[in-house]
């Protein structure tokens, strides 16, 4: 199960109600290579997680002013015109702070860079993410150097290939543990309490949208996280209140995952029609494997699952295919093009088979793991986190 996402990268805002002593907080920007002729001041709810629009402003010669009232420190994006994402973020913990912002040369739709002066804060969050990002492109580059060399050897045979894969996977695990540390460390001792769950946010989105092995924070991380601000920053009215909403949607999670339920059993005919069950595969690690030959993203993701096969069939891990496919000569196809040497089942019927239902899913590629005693310990494994996780189990 994915751990909490609950904050969009650069678009967090932490808003409560305390009293009727509003702050005014200022915001006068400078913007180059642009032609945009308007700016606009957005708050995002923690509560709905919705875009709100506080001010907007005329751009005149490069430069404009945007005002807003605030109980609390929050978290502010500027966006220009109607371009798709914020050009900068800025935390009002001083009453005006000045932001100088450059748009992409080349590609005048992006930032290239901003500078915020005036609010330690801002500054605080802008030196994060520069950080953050740096250790994340390292991370991402390890992990297509090791998928790169696997896509190769398998398609030609590389002398030694396989520890060096290996030893690409240990680092990209290493680098993603180091990279949740320095989050951690950051969060812990940041001195504003909406740069607090800013980090937590953005590190939260980063790895709930990856899959390079970059581990989520558990939901009794994240609850105790908050708790530490919450102490922290008693009279911020915003954090207080998160973590009863995170308690409830950690335990409306909890009610929709699969993970330490019981695997439903099914029986599904194979491609040569004999019919096979679920509950036969007891006594071994299976992965149940829900796709489709016309699914893309499954295709692209087969040759993952096909190195995993191969490396762990003599441990005891099987793999039991379920397609969604409604033409039989399509499936048979795609199962000897991908090489997927392990039972496969269909009933033909696409989204109308019974197994869908049955697991609760709405997009593949979807899978479950199931331990020997039929329970799944596991769901929606791809790329980097089945790896791990098998190893994990098979070390």
């Amino acid at each position: 199960m994915k751990q909490l996402l609950w904050m969009a990268i650069g678009v967090v805002i932490l808003a409560g109600c305390k009293d009727d002593h509003k702050k005014l907080f200022t915001v006068n920007g400078n913007v180059v290579n642009t032609q945009a002729k308007k700016a606009y001041l957005e708050e995002v709810p923690v509560a709905s997680m919705q875009p709100v629009i506080v001010d907007s402003a005329d751009i005149g010669n490069g430069t404009f002013t945007l005002k807003t009232e605030a109980l609390e420190d929050a978290i502010y994006n500027i966006r220009l015109d109607e371009l798709d994402f914020p050009v900068a973020s800025v935390i009002n913990d001083v009453p005006e702070v000045d932001l100088s912002i450059t748009m992409g040369s080349k590609n005048p739709q992006l930032p290239e860079k901003f500078d915020v002066k005036n609010s330690p804060a801002s500054e605080a969050m802008k030196t994060f993410m520069l950080a953050f990002n740096e250790k994340m492109i390292r991370l991402v580059n390890t992990a297509h150097k090791a998928d790169s060399l696997r896509a190769a050897n398998n398609l030609k045979a590389i002398k030694g290939a396989d520890s060096s894969i290996t030893a690409l996977r240990q680092t990209a695990k290493q680098e993603g543990t180091a990279l949740k540390e320095f989050t951690v460390g950051e969060i812990k001792k940041a001195v504003n309490p909406a740069l607090s769950m800013f980090e937590l946010g953005y590190y939260q989105s980063t790895a709930n949208g990856q899959g390079l092995g970059l581990d989520p924070l558990d939901n009794k991380q994240v609850i105790a996280l908050i708790d530490e601000v919450t102490k922290k920053f008693p009279n911020h009215v915003a954090v207080a209140g998160l973590k009863l909403n995170l308690q409830q949607e950690i335990q409306a999670a909890e009610d929709r995952t699969w993970i330490g339920k019981q695997a439903p059993d099914f029986t599904l005919p194979d491609v040569s029609g004999k019919p096979v069950s679920l509950n036969s595969f007891k006594g071994q690690y299976v992965l149940v494997d829900f796709w489709a030959s016309w699914c893309r993203p499954c295709r692209a993701e087969n040759p993952n699952i096909v190195a995993a096969f191969n490396k762990y069939k003599s441990k005891g891990f099987a793999i039991l295919g379920v397609s969604l496919d409604d033409d039989a000569t399509s499936w048979k196809n795609a199962i000897q093009n991908d090489k997927l040497a392990w039972t496969q089942v269909s009933d033909l019927k696409k989204w109308e088979s019974p197994v869908v239902p049955m697991y609760k899913f709405g997009g593949i590629p979807f899978n479950v793991l199931i331990d020997p005693q039929g329970k799944i310990i596991a769901e929606g494994l791809r790329g980097i986190d089945l790896e791990n996780k098998l190893a994990a189990i098979f070390p």
